[in-house]
């Protein structure tokens, strides 16, 4: 049941969470029937608002895979350089001020409540989902705390995602691979023109990784908007010095920076900074970056935006790590470097969402590993009895432990200091670990 309301205003933060999550639909826990196909309410709220979009310059990120890291980096690079630089990223993992952050501080409890008070009449009008809402809090967060730029982050695809209201400096789309196909395409290249969406009018647009299979949708979609595009895999990369601390990064085979101590160690993450570093380039052109505010953007990502669950080490002695990788492509990715990595015995915390085609990923986990299916708290999780028995027609052998944390905790009562120790399988199950 919603808060009851007094005079039309819901006074606290808790309560105003409470009216958003129970009244407004939210993927993260409903999946689809979340989903809003049109840019509707999100135009009808900001313009409300006097759109406080328009009020500070923008980068927008879309994707499947590495959006995330790269809004964080971009952000941290924009903040080393002495930008007042907002960040709009999503979902949270702990809390729900995780989602709108300036120079790496959480938006403030009384700016949440304040905001829902005020677009109460509005929200009971309109009817729009979680995201919009947030989207729209974001944006007049933004402004309100004068933003020099703000790195936003794309939900779902992005032609109709609801970030996709802005005009941005740069827009950089990251990879694409098969995810949410119910709703974004049942081919790599469809998936890839729902992406596309957030290409604008005359605005550089950077694409961190030629694929050959959706290439051509971008440089299609590019020409028509009469806009320069750059793949930035086809001139920047990089390589893990030895022993992996820090990392080198080429420019057209020469080196751009030289041993950046960079805190993300997923192998994932060098798909990932050449879309970075090729934005960088055309960021200069508005703001002023020089290389080597570009390396501290880099190794200090982590400390300036508080980035949490990508190849996250929890522990030594067994290895504890955690990741959010959830698709096909990210799944197989985080197990090979698991793969590669030195250990005894490998033992594997995992949960999925009942809304995705789970038999792929499972298909490419380690037979070897023990595993430990749990369940997030979401109403969108995947029962984890029938996990098991997905898992165990794949020849994945286990035990179900309902909690991630009791499940966590059993996996290292039976690890040696040897062992290899993965929590994962779901965005929603790292969010549940306590030490995150």
């Amino acid at each position: 049941m919603p808060p009851v309301l007094q005079d039309e205003m819901i006074l606290t933060y808790p309560d105003a969470l409470k009216y958003l999550y129970d009244n407004l639909p939210m993927f993260q826990r409903v999946g689809i029937a979340a989903f809003k196909k049109d840019l509707t309410n999100i135009r009808k709220l900001c313009r409300t608002l006097r759109d406080p979009q328009e009020s500070f310059k923008s980068i927008h990120i879309a994707g499947t895979n590495g959006k995330g890291s790269t809004s964080h980096m971009l952000a941290s690079i924009l903040q080393t350089s002495g930008y007042k630089t907002g960040l709009y990223t999503s979902p949270h993992l702990k809390e729900f001020t995780e989602r709108i952050k300036v120079n790496g501080r959480e938006v403030t409890e009384e700016f949440v409540a304040d905001f829902v008070n005020r677009m109460l009449p509005l929200i009971e009008e309109y009817k729009p989902s979680f995201f919009e809402i947030t989207v729209a809090m974001a944006f007049d967060y933004f402004r309100s705390e004068k933003v020099d730029a703000a790195v936003i982050e794309t939900g779902l695809g992005g032609r109709l995602d609801s970030t996709n209201i802005i005009t941005p400096v740069v827009s950089v789309i990251t990879n694409i691979s098969w995810d949410h196909k119910e709703i974004l395409g049942n081919s790599l290249p469809e998936i890839a023109s729902e992406k596309a969406g957030i290409i604008k009018r005359g605005v550089p647009v950077v694409i961190s990784e030629r694929q050959e299979e959706v290439q051509q949708v971008f440089m299609e979609k590019a020409e028509r908007e009469q806009c320069e595009i750059a793949f930035a895999s086809d001139e920047y990369a990089t390589a893990r010095t030895p022993g992996g601390e820090t990392l080198d990064i080429f420019r057209n085979n020469r080196i751009a920076l030289a041993g950046v101590r960079f805190p993300l160690k997923g192998n994932y993450q060098n798909r990932n900074v050449p879309g970075v570093m090729k934005a960088v380039e055309v960021l200069r052109r508005t703001f002023s970056i020089t290389d080597e505010q570009t390396r501290k953007g880099l190794e200090d990502v982590v400390a300036n935006t508080t980035l949490k669950g990508r190849w996250q080490l929890l522990g030594n002695s067994p290895t504890v790590i955690c990741d959010t990788g959830h698709n096909l492509s990210g799944v197989t990715e985080v197990f090979g470097q698991i793969r590669a990595s030195v250990f005894n015995r490998l033992f594997v915390v995992w949960g999925m969402v009942k809304d995705k085609d789970v038999k792929p990923i499972l298909a490419v986990l380690p037979r070897e590993a023990h595993y430990y299916f749990c369940q997030a708290k979401i109403p969108r999780a995947m029962d984890a009895n029938l996990l098991q028995e997905e898992a165990a027609a794949l020849g994945l052998k286990g035990e179900v432990i309902r909690d991630v944390n009791e499940a966590k905790r059993a996996a290292l009562s039976r690890a040696s200091h040897d062992d290899f120790v993965f929590i994962g399988g779901s965005t929603y199950v790292v969010a549940e670990i306590d030490e995150l």
